[in-house]
């Protein structure tokens, strides 16, 4: 079977050139994308297990380091990107949103394609998403509050309503109707996927004029945004002493953001230019994403294959 996840960055790509080559048709397609984040949560939230709840009390060291890392490294980045770079004010609050988004869902397939620690990165997404409920407002306004004008209660009761009571909705239906999780299960990755897409591609129609005038600014931003968030996860972790594995988990987490979210609260609460950063960011966390993971997968396998090499050898002497 086709799966829009194993091949979603050429479709990232592929459609964002569409939309914005043709965004007429998207643009009253705006109104969709909460009802698309909503989906995505709720999908999300099928993937989880009451055992996933209490994984984060039985290890919470590494846990705590990832979502502190998390919330510490990616919106002060982007306020030091949008403030190198002279960022126009949509696209600086656009970045610094995305920065204090809570990691995206996409992370723990990236960190299972890189042989990192799939259980970790399942609590990390978790934790985040749930303190990103108050932390994205409150680092909203800390970071940006000179550009932006924010009710900051009012952002706070609508991630609530986006992301934990579909979350928690599909949570519940793990728990009270097994037989329909179990039956989606197979298909949540492509129905994940789809809405994503769909999401980028409204957003890149409602900026196709933004895009010819700011893309290559706002693309650089965001990609030096996001290699930031990999580098610093990564080796910040090795620094507080985590293994290999760890550190690779936690530099996926935290360079991977829930930039549908962002999206989202962008077109809410701004304008559509503020959303720019977040389509550019699920375009491309993507690719760097499935980079870093076939290259970690790469060097954990190399390092096996020399250690079945050696065995032998071992024996013989």
């Amino acid at each position: 079977m086709l799966s829009l996840q194993r091949f979603f960055p050429v479709l990232a790509i592929g459609i964002s050139l569409l939309a914005w080559n043709d965004p007429q048709p998207l643009i009253g397609w705006k109104g969709a994308v909460i009802p698309l984040l909503v989906l995505i949560m709720f999908c999300m939230g099928l993937t989880l297990r009451w055992q996933d709840f209490q994984r984060v009390w039985r290890k919470p060291d590494a846990i705590a380091l990832g979502v502190v890392l998390q919330f510490l490294v990616m919106p002060l980045v982007a306020w030091l990107i949008a403030l190198a770079l002279q960022l126009p004010d949509d696209l600086a609050i656009g970045l610094i949103l995305v920065g204090a988004c809570a990691g995206g869902t996409a992370s723990n397939v990236m960190t299972f394609l890189a042989g990192g620690d799939v259980a970790l990165s399942v609590s990390m997404t978790l934790l985040s998403t749930l303190w990103g409920i108050v932390l994205t407002p409150w680092l909203l306004i800390f970071y940006a509050g000179e550009l932006v004008t924010l009710d900051k209660l009012a952002m706070l009761f609508t991630i609530a309503k986006l992301v934990l009571l579909p979350v928690a909705g599909g949570v519940l239906c793990n728990r009270y109707l097994p037989d329909l999780g179990r039956s989606l299960n197979a298909h949540l990755p492509n129905i994940a996927s789809a809405a994503i897409l769909a999401i980028l591609a409204i957003i890149v129609a409602l900026n196709a004029d933004e895009i010819a005038t700011m893309g290559v600014i706002a693309a650089s931003a965001v990609i030096l945004h996001n290699l930031s968030g990999l580098t610093l996860g990564y080796w910040l972790a090795r620094w507080r002493g985590l293994t290999i594995v760890q550190s690779r988990t936690i530099a996926i987490e935290v360079g991977m953001q829930n930039s549908g979210l962002g999206a989202a609260l962008a077109l809410n609460f701004f304008t559509p230019a503020a959303a720019l950063p977040a389509a550019l960011f699920s375009v491309w966390h993507n690719i760097s994403g499935s980079l870093i993971a076939t290259f970690w997968h790469h060097q954990t396998q190399m390092k096996i294959r020399k250690l079945r090499q050696q065995q032998p050898q071992s024996c013989g002497q």
